[in-house]
């Protein structure tokens, strides 16, 4: 162990130790200029001077455009940029060439080379008197119009009826298969559907949402009111899509059919229709 501690003291001592550098004057051997190092300090400012290096190489390279001389550096960083400006540069070249084009077309308009288009007096009015000619109707135009209107002039086809204002064109609300009926009489105001896993539930006709909520019965229920006094009922849905006072589209998509509370062996989605406050058998108005 007092080996290994004089060992280290021996080598401490190395280190620190001072050594005299002279610099003589080689005609007179005066001594011109002189200092201590050791080789602690020989080592100190080595290292010193290398990290002074890196560091002042490091700002030089960053702050410079020397970095884009590096291998690898901004390759994928100014992709980018690189097809942006070959873009430009192909515009300026089209730009170029349209402009070598025009300055060409000048050029022989100056030289004489090129004569001017040959041009026609017009007189208006003589173009008038042909323009009325033209749309005269020929005899033979005349004798198949005449034919025409005697034999359609009785043809029902041909007579337009007055829209019906009150004829609608009802979208079925989803697809599926009619489990059960409309029966006012056993109190069922409207039809269940049995349809698949989130089919989605389009509104009948075009209208007006005033009712969107979850409900314990009939899970989450959207109302829809349409023109005429018409309001529909969706039910027993998982999700819906619209809101109250979004203004939907016949066949708009408003929510996503859902299980039944009453039925849990399928998927039952339950429609009603009323008009006017009354139930409407929506099989009367609806092709299912």
């Amino acid at each position: 162990m007092k080996k290994k501690t004089n060992r280290f003291k021996s080598y401490f001592h190395k280190l620190r130790f001072q050594y005299r550098v002279s610099v003589l004057n080689e005609n007179t051997l005066e001594e011109s200029w002189h200092i201590r190092l050791s080789r602690l300090s020989v080592i100190i400012y080595a290292s010193s001077l290398i990290l002074l290096t890196f560091i002042l190489l490091t700002i030089l390279i960053y702050t410079t455009p020397i970095r884009y001389y590096l291998p690898g550096y901004g390759d994928t960083g100014n992709r980018g940029r690189i097809i942006s400006e070959s873009m430009y540069a192909d515009s300026l070249l089209h730009k170029m060439e349209l402009q070598s084009g025009y300055l060409d077309i000048v050029r022989d308009i100056i030289k004489g080379n090129v004569q001017p288009d040959s041009l026609l007096s017009l007189d208006s009015i003589q173009l008038k008197d042909k323009a009325t000619e033209y749309l005269e109707k020929s005899k033979k135009e005349r004798e198949f119009i005449e034919n025409y209107e005697k034999d359609e002039k009785y043809n029902l086809a041909t007579i337009e009826g007055k829209p019906n204002e009150n004829i609608y064109v009802f979208f079925r609300p989803t697809r599926g298969v009619i489990s059960s009926g409309f029966d006012i009489l056993e109190n069922k105001t409207g039809i269940s559907i049995i349809t698949s896993t989130n089919e989605t539930v389009v509104s009948v006709l075009a209208g007006t949402v005033v009712y969107a909520a979850f409900t314990f019965e009939f899970g989450w229920v959207i109302q829809v009111q349409h023109e005429n006094n018409y309001l529909s009922f969706y039910k027993n849905n998982t999700r819906l899509l619209k809101k109250p006072g979004d203004n939907v589209k016949a066949g708009e998509g408003i929510a996503i059919t859902g299980e039944s509370g009453e039925n849990k062996t399928g998927t039952q989605f339950y429609f009603e229709l009323w008009k006017q406050g009354k139930p409407v058998n929506p099989e009367d108005v609806i092709i299912f």
